[in-house]
């Protein structure tokens, strides 16, 4: 049984609070409300920080909904002191500094999401934008490999009179990873609250500067960190990485099924199709489909998303990601067309799908990533 969000809000105008006699929806207290299947998933913001007190809700809300729906209902109640850093729904419109929000995501692992993101990242930063990555993968951060970064360890800086965290830079890309803070053999073995506190430290609590966009490289499929991300951060759009292979399409339909969740609701600014030919040094002229053809360009026909463009299987890539130092560093190469090409697309999307940006701030990134998309 699922559970439509309206009447989920319409049981929580019936509960109040002691301090107003407001109740949680109409007092602005509730922060975020989840369904998924028979999960319901509410965040409140407490005045009143007592254990009792947020129990209290917590019981209330409890009660009431298993009175009203069917008691085989999941339901999570997480109770917050208002003044905590939680993100509430006024602070979430907009990180200080950074003008867009890109989400990098895959529906599985293994078809190149990092790589990608890290290519696209340098492909920005050498068009002249400031650009930053947050590695999310909290299980499995292979950003700082990819950039030469293994080992370092951020700083801790003076940022606007507050203690904030110094992103690692490289190639013009600034960076930020778990893999900075854990040894390279070292499991990351956390539950989805502590992977996603650790998350928000490295968005909230940290000196990214002023950036044109920040790519965020998300784990692969559709679990607790990615719920995290589209609750905690204000994302202007999302991409979506796949290989041809149905295997891998399958589960990029789920992804974007999910950015499409009401709840959710994140602009899908496009599809990449990763590793979609093999062409040999010795015959230039050919193709080999070897996971299929033009699988990623269907789906997004199906779906109604943007094709970004595609990238082929070349050995260098993998070399270039193996030795930290991005595909997109090498000049005049056929991956290096490909990936200017699905750029200027990529910001082309971003620009139609997100009306705020100012005219001088559209003007001034067309013109340096040569696209077209001017308002």
């Amino acid at each position: 049984m699922s559970i439509a969000k309206k009447d989920i809000e319409e049981v929580l105008k019936g509960i109040t609070t002691n301090s107003d006699g407001k109740s949680l929806y109409d007092g602005n207290l509730i922060s975020n409300i989840m369904v998924f299947g028979d999960q319901v998933d509410i965040d409140v913001l407490m005045k009143n920080p007592t254990l009792q007190a947020k129990k209290k809700v917590q019981d209330s809300i409890i009660k009431l909904f298993k009175g009203k729906f069917n008691p085989e209902i999941k339901i999570k109640v997480s109770a917050k002191h208002s003044n905590d850093n939680s993100i509430t729904p006024d602070t979430n419109a907009k990180i200080k500094g950074i003008d867009s929000i890109i989400a990098i995501s895959s529906g599985k692992g293994g078809v190149g999401k990092s790589t990608v993101t890290a290519n696209l990242a340098v492909t920005l930063a050498e068009m002249g934008c400031k650009v930053g990555i947050l590695d999310a993968d909290i299980y499995g951060p292979s950003i700082p490999a990819m950039f030469d970064l293994e080992g370092e360890r951020p700083l801790s800086v003076n940022y606007n009179g507050e203690s904030k965290i110094k992103p690692v830079e490289n190639y013009g890309v600034k960076v930020l990873s778990i893999g900075f803070f854990t040894k390279p053999d070292q499991a990351v073995i956390w539950r989805g609250p502590m992977a996603t506190k650790a998350l928000k430290q490295m968005i909230f609590d940290s000196a990214w500067g002023e950036l044109d966009f920040l790519l965020v490289d998300l784990p692969p499929g559709t679990g607790d960190i990615h719920l995290s991300i589209v609750q905690s951060i204000p994302l202007n759009g999302a991409v979506v990485v796949s290989t041809p292979q149905n295997i891998a399409l399958a589960d990029a339909r789920k992804g974007i099924s999910m950015f499409r969740k009401e709840n959710i609701n994140v602009p899908l600014l496009g599809i990449i199709e990763n590793m979609s030919f093999f062409t040999p040094e010795e015959l230039p002229d050919n193709k080999y489909y070897i996971f299929g053809r033009q699988g990623a360009q269907n789906l997004s026909e199906d779906k109604n998303v943007p094709f970004l463009g595609e990238l082929p299987l070349v050995q260098s890539i993998r070399e270039a990601s193996d030795v930290g130092r991005p595909a997109a560093l090498q000049k005049n190469t056929l991956v290096k067309d490909h990936l200017t090409k699905i750029t200027q697309k990529l910001v082309e999307e971003l620009i139609k799908r997100n009306t705020t940006l100012p005219a001088t701030k559209v003007v001034k990134i067309t013109n340096m990533v040569g696209c077209s998309a001017i308002k």
